[in-house]
C-alpha cells in the first residue's frame, strides 16, 4: 500500500506554483476585456474561461507527461548527479525569465485581447482558447523533473493539483474583475509575470540542488 505523506510537500508545492501563475493577468483579463466588447453575460465569460484553462491544463499535462518520462530514464544513469542537473537546469530558467523581463518587450494579453474584440463571436472564443491551449504553464513544468523521484504517483498528484491550482485561480480572477475589482488594476501585475517565474525557477533550482 503506497502512503500519500511523502507527496504532501509536492502537492503543496505543486498548487502553490498553479494558482500564483494562473493569478497572473495573462490567464483572465482577455476573457473579461473580449466579454464586455462582445456584450457576453458573465456565465459565458465564466465558460470561456474555463474551457480555456482546460486547454492550458491538458497542454501542460503532455509536456509534463514526456518529462516525467524522460526523467526516469535519466535518472538511474545519473544517480547522485540528478538533483543537480535538474537544480542547475532550473536556475537557468530562472536567470533567463529574469533576463526576458528586465530586457524583453512588453506585449501583453490585453492588447492582443483588444483585437480579438472587434471579431466576430465565434473568432473571438477561439482566439481565447488558442491564447492559453496552446501555451503551456512554464512555470509548473520543472517540477515534474524536480520530483521525479516520486515516480509516477507524483505525476498524478502534480497534475491534480494543477487542474485545480489552474481553475481556481482562473475563474476566481475573471469573477473578481466581472464584479468591479477591476479598479484595483489588476492587470499591472501582468508586467512582472516574467519576473514572478524568474524568482520561483531560481528558488526551486537551489532548492533541489542543495537540499537532496
Amino acid at each position: 500500500m503506497v502512503t500519500l505523506t511523502p507527496f504532501a510537500p509536492v502537492a503543496a508545492t505543486g498548487f502553490a506554483v498553479a494558482f500564483l501563475h494562473a493569478a497572473l493577468p495573462t490567464h483572465w483579463l482577455p476573457f473579461v476585456l473580449v466579454g464586455r466588447a462582445q456584450g457576453w453575460p458573465a456565465r459565458k465569460i465564466l465558460g470561456v474561461t474555463g474551457l480555456a484553462g482546460t486547454g492550458h491544463v491538458l497542454f501542460t499535462l503532455v509536456l509534463g507527461l514526456i518529462l516525467t518520462s524522460v526523467g526516469l530514464a535519466v535518472q538511474p544513469h545519473l544517480g547522485g548527479l540528478f538533483n543537480q542537473a535538474v537544480g542547475g537546469l532550473l536556475l537557468t530558467l530562472g536567470l533567463f525569465y529574469l533576463a526576458r523581463h528586465a530586457f524583453g518587450p512588453r506585449h501583453t494579453h490585453g492588447e492582443r485581447a483588444a483585437r480579438l474584440g472587434t471579431r466576430s463571436d465565434a473568432a473571438a472564443v477561439m482566439g481565447l482558447v488558442a491564447i492559453l491551449a496552446f501555451s503551456p504553464c512554464e512555470a509548473f513544468l520543472p517540477l515534474y523533473l524536480a520530483n521525479v523521484a516520486y515516480g509516477w504517483p507524483g505525476f498524478v498528484i502534480l497534475s491534480l493539483v494543477l487542474t485545480l491550482g489552474t481553475g481556481l485561480a482562473m475563474l476566481l480572477f475573471t469573477g473578481l474583475c466581472l464584479a468591479g475589482a477591476d479598479r484595483l488594476r489588476l492587470e499591472r501585475l501582468e508586467r512582472y509575470e516574467a519576473a514572478v517565474i524568474g524568482l520561483a525557477l531560481c528558488g526551486l533550482g537551489l532548492f533541489v540542488a542543495l537540499e537532496h
